[in-house]
């Protein structure tokens, strides 16, 4: 029987649009929440953040309980657009992207706070919109934190696997991720179906990380003054 590639390729067909939804999403909030101040910042930062403390499987039940067919959303969804992600691709696309939203806001907030709030200021008194300063001023300046926070979570993306398995289930060809094929290929033991996702999976989060890691020095070296000039 030959290797079935489909759980790889759900994978990052999940892991490229969550992260797309966690960039459009968490670029905005993050700039917002490093430029303004308003009651209750604290408790929603707190909400925005908590996924990353939680475990997967309080997660996936959240998940399920608001987007199952008696949850609030998934009621709205199935009586508004007939849809329902219970079970879906597109529930474990909600649920990697729920999961890796932090690495990306706080990557992105921390970035952003590190700018020079001066230079955003002589935009300002040149006539520059706000909009036009964050993306031509802060982004920028902020681009090493948004490119670590990008693949970190694309790279968490690819790897969810227990809210996933509790919001869309595990359905060979339609819901099974790499993940959730790693655990059932040891459960029936298929150890060498489970044994090729494994390397496959540290393969690529070791070339992530050392990617990373590489560009990370490349950015500082290249941020500190050159030597011996006075």
């Amino acid at each position: 029987m030959g290797f079935d590639y489909t759980p790889i390729i759900l994978s990052l067909k999940v892991a490229v649009v969550a992260v797309a939804i966690v960039v459009l999403t968490g670029i905005p909030l993050a700039g917002l929440m490093a430029r303004r101040n308003f009651p209750g910042k604290d408790v929603l930062e707190s909400v925005f953040t908590l996924p990353l403390v939680l475990p997967p499987s309080v997660v996936g039940f959240i998940l399920l309980w608001l987007f199952g067919k008696n949850g609030p959303l998934g009621q709205f969804l199935a009586h508004y657009f007939h849809i329902s992600v219970v079970f879906h691709l597109a529930g474990a696309v909600i649920a990697a992207a729920v999961v890796s939203f932090p690495l990306m806001y706080q990557s992105a907030k921390a970035s952003i706070e590190s700018v020079d709030r001066t230079l955003e200021n002589a935009a300002r008194t040149l006539g520059a919109s706000e909009l036009r300063i964050f993306f031509s001023v802060t982004l920028p300046l902020s681009w090493s934190g948004i490119v670590s926070g990008f693949i970190l979570s694309f790279a968490r993306s690819l790897g969810e696997f227990g809210a996933t398995l509790m919001v869309a289930g595990n359905i060979p060809g339609r819901t099974q991720t790499m993940p959730i094929a790693i655990f059932m290929a040891n459960e029936s033991g298929d150890f060498r179906t489970g044994f090729i996702l494994v390397l496959i999976m540290t393969i690529f989060s070791f070339l992530v990380v050392f990617w990373l890691n590489r560009w990370s020095k490349k950015q500082q070296r290249g941020l500190m003054p050159d030597e011996g000039i006075e």
